[in-house]
């Protein structure tokens, strides 16, 4: 299990002088992300938030080999690269391990990039695939995606006379992924370095195709204050709307179990995307979700091995 000096003293793959936005969590998870992986890694980005953000032209704040792909095939890149270097080293023309990430925002994974995901899982290639979630298209203006929580608003699922938020609940990526039988996924959030770090060299260290969604809370689509953003995070999982769990060898596991499950209010308070939730005529949208996830966590817990 790695330590917080050992993280605070691998060298910085992502530079700073970046222009995310003030209390960005996803660049933070992303640092994260290569801290535990060390710099002998190639990376692929698809178009977003992420992307717009470190590779604005001419200048790069990656220190390692990085592919920006597009929006859709991120997952379909670097199984390319990987595929590459198999065939490189089996001629004896590259003798290094090299390892190999790709990152997508929920939109570029859950929806737009689902397929070429889907792909490069079931064929097998030994790379890790992260999915930075804040739930929505947030570069593009904060447009509902399939990984938006049911009653949230965006600039796509309005609150108004009519609508009171998105309609739907949140894709579960987590559990297709899972439903792939790849060697490893696992779902990770921003706030638990030491858990997000522990699953991100559990995963290099398996070969095959691994996956781990990483919850990133966003200031600008979530609207909260940016310096409550962890808090936001670890409300995520102690209310366990974001369990955080692994699947490996066919078994699920807990790897945080919250000494007191809070009620989903508690979460829904403190971003202004939920705040007509708040009214009482919308209470029963909020035992709606609470329904679910009391649900979720009931079928998680019977589920592990």
């Amino acid at each position: 299990m790695p330590t917080l000096r050992e993280l605070a003293q691998t060298p910085e793959i992502l530079s700073g002088g970046h222009r995310a936005c003030v209390g960005c969590l996803s660049t933070v998870g992303m640092r994260q992300v290569m801290a535990s992986a060390g710099s002998n890694v190639v990376v692929g980005l698809a178009t977003g938030c992420m992307e717009v953000v470190t590779t604005i032209y001419p200048y790069t704040a990656w220190r390692v080999p990085f592919i920006h792909d597009a929006f859709e095939n991120v997952a379909a890149t670097i199984s390319g690269v990987e595929a590459a270097y198999k065939a490189l080293r089996r001629r004896g023309k590259i003798t290094e391990d090299i390892r190999f990430i790709a990152f997508g925002g929920d939109g570029g994974t859950y929806d737009i990039g689902l397929q070429s995901l889907s792909g490069a899982m079931e064929r097998g290639h030994d790379m890790l695939y992260v999915c930075y979630n804040n739930e929505a298209y947030m570069n593009t203006g904060v447009q509902r995606s399939s990984a938006t929580p049911l009653g949230a608003w965006t600039s796509t699922s309005p609150v108004g006379s009519v609508d009171v938020g998105k309609k739907e609940f949140p894709k579960d990526l987590t559990e297709i992924m899972i439903a792939h039988d790849i060697p490893y996924v696992a779902q990770a959030a921003v706030h638990h370095w030491k858990d997000l770090a522990t699953k991100v060299q559990k995963a290099l260290r398996i070969r095959g195709p691994k996956f781990i969604n990483l919850l990133a809370p966003c200031t600008l689509g979530w609207k909260y204050p940016p310096e409550i953003g962890l808090d936001v995070s670890r409300l995520a999982v102690e209310t366990c709307v974001w369990p955080l769990y692994e699947y490996e060898n066919g078994k699920r596991k807990l790897t945080h179990r919250p000494k007191e499950k809070k009620p989903i209010i508690e979460y829904l308070k403190v971003q202004d995307r939920f705040k007509h939730l708040l009214r009482p005529e919308n209470q029963a949208i909020i035992d709606q979700i609470q329904k679910q996830i009391d649900q979720r966590w009931s079928r998680l817990i019977e589920g592990q091995s």
